[in-house]
């Protein structure tokens, strides 16, 4: 559920995360969404190819998933094109799009989100896979960000965003739940498993404390987007949310 973002973020610490991450980061994805990511992803794709785009940008698109699923789904007949700031991880979607045969529909650059090196309303999609709340959480980039995405969308384009979210706040069982998961299995796990307590604490406490749905509503409303819709999954935990130029 973690994607890089951009060299203009919270200095290096996140640089380093993402770099240090990649030999576990599919395992632990799965291990942190209860092997739903994969689901939920094509969930995304879905949203991503409606309406036929030709050109699709996946933003911190990390290993590759979310670019290849397109791509593969797509049929050849759309040209994605995946971009991250962290090269261990380009590396290993790069190996994956190889090992899949999908090499030659799929490129995957280094780049910083902060200024993504396409002209203004290049794609007709972007999407993001569980990396949109490293841009915008306590980030004050966040709206750079979110006007860059803006820039190189067409008129009318959308931006799909599958992400960690928060249960909704009546339900009270279900949201202890979530934080006892999240604070004491995936930190734990994670930090076992990666080595690397101090990503592990910043990852948990960013799932945490990021928008519930209603409030990523809002932000990406507020943001510019002219019409946003959401849907909950596994009661509220991730949220997809489809946003409209």
């Amino acid at each position: 559920m973690f994607g890089f973002t951009g060299k203009a973020t919270q200095g290096s610490f996140l640089h380093d995360v993402f770099t240090s991450l990649p030999p576990h980061y599919d395992l632990i994805n799965h291990l942190f969404t209860l092997g739903l990511d994969g689901r939920w992803r094509l969930l995304a794709v879905r949203e991503c190819l409606k309406g036929n785009p030709q050109k699709v940008l996946d933003i911190c698109c990390g290993t590759g998933d979310l670019s290849l699923t397109i791509a593969n789904m797509g049929s050849g007949c759309v040209e994605v094109t995946g971009i991250d700031f962290s090269r261990p991880m380009l590396e290993k979607a790069k190996q994956k799009a190889e090992k899949r045969g999908l090499s030659d529909r799929v490129s995957f650059i280094s780049g910083d989100i902060a200024a993504i090196p396409f002209p203004d309303g290049h794609f007709d999609c972007i999407g993001v896979s569980f990396a949109f709340r490293n841009l915008t959480y306590k980030n004050p980039f966040a709206g750079k960000y979110i006007a860059e995405v803006i820039r190189v969308l067409k008129p009318g384009g959308r931006f799909v965003i599958v992400e960690s979210s928060q249960p909704h706040p009546g339900s009270k069982i279900i949201k202890w739940l979530h934080r006892f998961y999240v604070r004491h299995i995936v930190y734990r796990v994670g930090w076992l498993v990666s080595g690397n307590k101090e990503a592990y604490c910043y990852l948990s406490d960013s799932a945490l404390n990021y928008y519930g749905a209603e409030e990523l509503q809002r932000f990406l409303t507020e943001s510019g987007f002219s019409r946003v819709s959401f849907r909950r999954l596994l009661l509220g935990a991730a949220a997809i949310h489809v946003a409209i130029i």
